[in-house]
């Protein structure tokens, strides 16, 4: 087995986590057994066994957890899962203070943007992202030749966020928001401006210039996530995408908040992928 692979299992604004499988480091009498990553955990604890159970998988099955910034979308239970299951957890430190320094009885580990982190044979490369957090890092993976890019929670695209989603073969890539669908909610004037500002979150046009900018021979997916479930559609963020890529041949998905997505294999010959509208 040689996989890297990743499914979210929730997206929006209510709940965020995906979870990345690749492979432990390879032992001396025995084929390498999986390595699994938790993304985010925007969620309870319940919640999220309820998830893994769905993938045939237990908390106790998660050998890594990280937390990409604080907002309650996304931190949930993340520490409070690593504390109680004894899983190392990743979070840079400005996170994990704007979470209330909580006590992981000596999980937590210190994540620096452009510092590699090493699960098992996989790489992570964390990177600052411009969000209204107070230290947020989003994600680069990689194992022997393959990589791909969790981009989410971003109110613009900096040079820094468009080197690391470059030459990847998988992309997990923000589209919040409709910005006509934005101004005609029923959202006050101050969320409408945090949403939109350069700290908030990525309109889907925003997010087309970016896959644009980053399209290559060798992207397979682009799945988007975070999706406004007030200000947007999936209908919308496919018809960016797709102007994005023309007819290059990139398999476009949209990750729910119900069910996420489907497993993502970039390099397979027959990935066993899953399209669900957010």
């Amino acid at each position: 087995m040689s996989r890297l692979r990743f499914r979210s299992l929730a997206s929006g604004s209510a709940g965020n986590a995906t979870l990345i499988e690749g492979l432990q480091a390879p032992g001396a009498d025995a084929a390498p057994a999986p390595f699994r990553v938790l993304v985010d955990c925007g969620m309870n604890a319940k919640q999220l066994r309820q998830r893994l159970q769905g993938e045939g998988l237990q908390m106790a099955d998660l050998d890594a957890i990280f937390v990409t910034h604080e907002h309650s979308d996304h931190v949930g239970a993340a520490f409070d899962v690593a504390r109680q299951w004894q899983i190392p957890v990743w979070s840079s430190h400005g996170t994990w203070l704007a979470a209330g320094a909580p006590d992981t009885a000596g999980m937590w580990q210190l994540a620096r943007d452009g510092q590699p982190l090493r699960w098992g044979q996989m790489e992570a490369l964390p990177f600052t992202v411009p969000h209204d957090a107070r230290e947020p890092l989003q994600l680069r993976i990689s194992q022997q030749d393959v990589h791909i890019a969790i981009v989410t929670d971003l109110g613009h695209v900096t040079g820094h966020v468009a080197e690391h989603a470059a030459h990847c073969h998988a992309l997990l890539l923000e589209f919040n928001h409709d910005r006509e669908m934005l101004l005609q909610s029923r959202y006050p004037a101050f969320l409408k401006r945090r949403i939109s500002g350069r700290l908030g979150h990525l309109a889907n046009e925003v997010a087309a210039e970016l896959l644009q900018q980053v399209l290559h021979d060798d992207l397979q997916y682009v799945v988007a996530a975070h999706l406004s479930q007030q200000n947007n559609r999936p209908e919308h963020a496919l018809h960016w995408m797709r102007h994005a890529v023309q007819q290059a041949p990139v398999e476009l998905l949209v990750a729910s908040q119900e069910g996420g997505s489907g497993w993502i294999e970039p390099g397979a010959v027959a990935p066993s992928v899953s399209s669900l509208a957010a």
